[in-house]
């Protein structure tokens, strides 16, 4: 089943088969992100979250290219203080989504695109693509949440390579340093594919283990969450499901959506 969903001033969403998929929408720019823009992203992935059909979100860009981060003419409305700043906001948001989110870039992800990118579970490139955070071009400090991402997805090292550089790296360069998943000659297809494989699986597994995973990345305490998830699982009958459908031979019905 296919089904449209809200624009929001160069953003649109889609749902198909279980899979929602973000496109930031403005070629003429390499959809780099007016305000509008970073505004339309939370509540936009609100409603995915809250859409029990949704099971896995795409994020990617239209017309050859990811994003080119935040528009430079309207930077002083983007630019707040840390906590205010747009792009933050919608990092965020973008980060605590429940389900799984996977970005699927062509061509230019610099700045905000970066950002974005950095904020999904997983990230998969054509070759082509190239990767740049460029504060350093204009005299910013980036925001602190969105260097500790990248600080916990790449280490200090590289951190501090692409921040203090501003230089465009490309796919090869971001896949060694831990930037990129998977680099895919048919990208679309391969998003398409992993999406599907995503959406079949139990969410409930899915969720546990990103809510426990970025918790042990943040040094965050994990017991109390572990117990919620243990008793979510027992009290639910997806491991059942999961059993009688192995024991079938047949592929699982997963049913659960959220806690």
């Amino acid at each position: 089943m296919q089904r449209g969903r809200a624009m929001g001033g160069g953003v649109r969403c889609e749902v198909a088969g279980g899979v929602g998929t973000i496109t930031i929408d403005r070629p003429e720019k390499r959809n780099a992100m007016s305000a509008d823009m970073w505004r339309a992203l939370p509540p936009m992935l609100d409603g995915l979250a809250a859409d029990p059909g949704v099971r896995v979100v795409v994020l990617t860009g239209a017309g050859g290219n990811f994003c080119a981060g935040a528009d430079i003419a309207e930077l002083p409305d983007i630019h707040r203080d840390d906590d205010s700043h747009l792009s933050t906001v919608a990092e965020r948001a973008l980060a605590a989504f429940p389900k799984p989110t996977l970005a699927a870039i062509e061509g230019f992800c610099v700045g905000g695109g970066c950002q974005l990118a950095a904020a999904c579970d997983l990230r998969f490139a054509a070759a082509d693509a190239r990767f740049g955070i460029t504060p350093a071009k204009l005299g910013i400090v980036y925001p602190a949440a969105a260097t500790a991402r990248l600080v916990r997805l790449v280490g200090p090292s590289a951190a501090k390579y692409l921040l203090y550089s501003a230089d465009l790296i490309d796919a090869d360069h971001a896949l060694r340093i831990g930037l990129l998943n998977e680099i895919a000659g048919d990208l679309p297809g391969r998003v398409a594919a992993f999406a599907e494989t995503l959406a079949s699986r139990s969410l409930l597994t899915q969720q546990a283990t990103k809510d426990i995973v970025d918790a042990i990345a943040a040094d965050g305490p994990v017991e109390e969450r572990m117990r919620g998830w243990l008793e979510e699982v027992a009290a639910r009958g997806e491991v059942a499901e999961g059993i009688a459908a192995f024991l079938e031979r047949r592929p699982p019905r997963f049913t659960w959506t959220s806690r």
